[in-house]
C-alpha cells in the first residue's frame, strides 16, 4: 500500500464542503448570521450553559478581552473559524466555572500536594508527543488524555459524586489501572467528535500530529483556561495579543493550572505527572515555582528540520480558522519566537545549578531505539524494569512511526534559508554542539 503523504504546501486544499459552507455562511452575514466574539457575551453564555456563576476570585478578564480584540481586528476569521472559536471559548470559561464548583464543594482538592513531575519541554516537532505517549504506558504515571485535556472537569457534575466523596477512585482492574472514566462520561464522546471534525476539515493534519481521543495531549490547554498561552498565535494571526503576552506575567495561568492538575490527580490518583508542551520552554522558572518537584526532559532535533515541520503544522492549523494564511508571515513570527523560547530555557538552565534538572534526548535515537532512551530517563527513578519494557514495546507496536502517513516539508516552503534560522537560534545550536556534538 502506498504511504499517504502530507506536504506543507498543500494546506490550502480544503475539502469542498468546507469552502462552500464558508462561502454561503459569509454571504448571509447581512442577515445577522455572523458569530459574535465578545468577552462579556462569552462569559454570559458559559454561565447559562453550566448553570454556574462563580469564576473564582483569581479570574482576570484582561487576557480574554485582549485576545478577543486581537481576533476581531487582526485574525480575519472565516465563519467556521469564528464559530469554532466561540464554542471553544465558552467551553474554556465553562471549565473554570465547573472547577470552582468542585473546589468549593471539596476543599481537600486544593489542600493536597501536587505529584512530582517529569516535564517534556522540547521544541515542537522534536518527538515530544511520541515520548509522552510512551511514558504514559507506565501505570505509575498520570497523563491527560485528549478527552480529558479538552474538558478536564466533568460536564456532568454528579457523575462521579460517589467516587469523589471518597476522595479517590479505589476500584482497580487486573493491570492496576484505576477504573476511570465512567463510560457514561460525555467528555469521551465530545473528544471523539472533535477528532472526527479535524479529520473532515484538515485530513492531512494527522500525518503531522496524530490526534487520538484516548492518547495524551499537551497540558498547555490547562493554561488556556486563563487565556494566557501561545495556543492562539499557533491557530491564527493575533500579533498584538502575542506581543502583549510575551511581556505579561504568566503566573496566574501556571497557578491555576496547578489547581486543575490537583483536581485531575484527585479523581484519578497515580505517582508522577508526565506533562509536555513546548510552551514550557519559555517559563521553566514558573514551572519550578508552581509545580514544585520537577525534572525536565528536553528532546532535541536538528533545528533545520524541527522548525519547518512546525511551521507546516501551524499553516494546517490556521486554515481551519481563516482563509488569510500567509506562510511567510507565519515563518517570521515563529522563527523569532523559537529563538526567544530557546534563549529563555538556556538562561534558566545556566543558572543556580539547574543543569542537573535536565535530561537530554535526541530525536534520531528516540525514533530508532526508544527503549534505550527510556532506560536513560528511568535512571532518574531507579531502573527500567522488564515489565515496563514489555509495556513500552506493546505501545510501540500499536503506534508505529508515521502511523497516519508521511509529512514532507522544507525551509524553502516558507521562504527560509538556514541563515534565517541561524540568526535566531545560533545560541542553541552552539549549546548542542558544545555539549553533545
Amino acid at each position: 500500500m502506498t504511504e499517504k503523504t502530507t506536504n506543507s504546501t498543500n494546506f490550502g486544499k480544503r475539502p469542498l464542503w468546507f469552502s462552500l459552507l464558508n462561502r454561503v455562511w459569509q454571504g448571509s452575514y447581512f442577515l445577522g448570521t455572523q458569530v459574535k466574539l465578545d468577552a462579556d457575551e462569552l462569559i454570559k453564555s458559559a454561565r447559562k450553559k453550566t448553570g454556574l456563576n462563580n469564576l473564582g476570585k483569581d479570574f482576570e478578564p484582561e487576557p480574554l478581552q485582549r485576545l478577543i480584540h486581537s481576533m476581531n481586528e487582526e485574525a480575519n476569521l472565516h465563519p467556521i473559524g469564528r464559530f469554532i472559536t466561540h464554542e471553544r471559548f465558552v467551553s474554556l470559561i465553562g471549565i473554570r466555572l465547573r472547577a470552582e464548583f468542585f473546589f468549593k464543594r471539596y476543599p481537600e482538592i486544593l489542600e493536597q500536594p501536587l505529584y512530582p513531575a517529569w516535564i517534556i519541554v522540547g521544541l515542537q516537532r522534536t518527538g515530544t508527543t511520541k515520548l509522552q505517549r510512551l511514558l504514559a504506558a507506565d501505570p505509575d504515571h498520570r497523563v491527560i488524555p485528549s478527552w480529558e485535556v479538552i474538558n478536564p472537569v466533568p460536564l456532568d457534575l454528579t457523575l462521579y459524586e460517589e467516587q469523589l466523596r471518597k476522595s479517590s477512585v479505589i476500584s482497580q482492574q487486573s493491570d492496576g489501572i484505576r477504573v476511570y472514566p465512567d463510560p457514561r462520561d460525555k467528555r469521551i464522546r465530545f473528544a471523539k467528535t472533535s477528532v472526527q471534525a479535524v479529520k473532515l476539515m484538515s485530513p492531512g493534519f494527522f500525518a503531522i500530529h496524530p490526534l487520538e481521543y484516548d492518547q495524551p495531549e499537551e497540558d498547555i490547554l490547562m493554561l488556556d483556561v486563563s487565556f494566557l498561552s501561545t495556543t492562539p498565535e499557533a491557530m491564527m494571526n493575533v500579533p498584538s495579543y502575542a506581543s502583549w503576552l510575551e511581556k505579561t506575567d504568566q503566573s496566574p495561568a501556571y497557578s491555576y493550572a496547578v489547581k486543575l492538575l490537583k483536581f485531575l490527580q484527585w479523581i484519578k490518583p497515580a505517582k508522577r505527572w508526565i506533562l509536555k508542551t513546548p510552551h514550557h520552554l519559555e517559563f521553566p522558572d514558573l514551572i519550578e515555582k508552581y509545580f514544585g518537584k520537577v525534572h525536565f526532559l528536553w528532546p532535541h532535533r536538528t533545528i533545520y528540520e524541527s522548525v519547518p515541520s512546525f511551521l507546516s503544522m501551524v499553516t494546517y492549523n490556521q486554515m481551519i480558522f481563516s482563509d488569510d494564511v500567509d506562510e511567510q508571515r507565519i515563518a517570521r513570527h515563529w522563527v523569532r519566537k523559537t529563538g526567544y523560547m530557546l534563549q529563555k530555557a538556556l538562561d534558566y538552565r545556566g543558572n543556580n545549578n539547574n543543569e542537573e534538572k535536565f535530561t537530554d534526548i535526541y530525536y534520531k535515537e528516540l525514533i530508532s531505539d526508544s527503549i534505550e532512551v527510556l532506560a536513560k530517563i528511568y535512571q532518574n527513578n531507579g531502573v527500567l524494569t522488564p515489565e515496563l519494557r514489555i509495556r513500552f514495546d506493546k505501545h510501540e507496536k500499536k503506534h508505529p512511526h508515521r502511523k497516519y502517513g508521511k509529512h514532507q516539508y522544507s525551509l524553502a516552503d516558507f521562504g527560509l534559508t538556514k541563515t534565517d534560522i541561524d540568526n535566531h537560534t545560533k545560541h542553541y545550536q552552539n549549546f548542542i554542539a558544545k555539549n553533545y556534538g
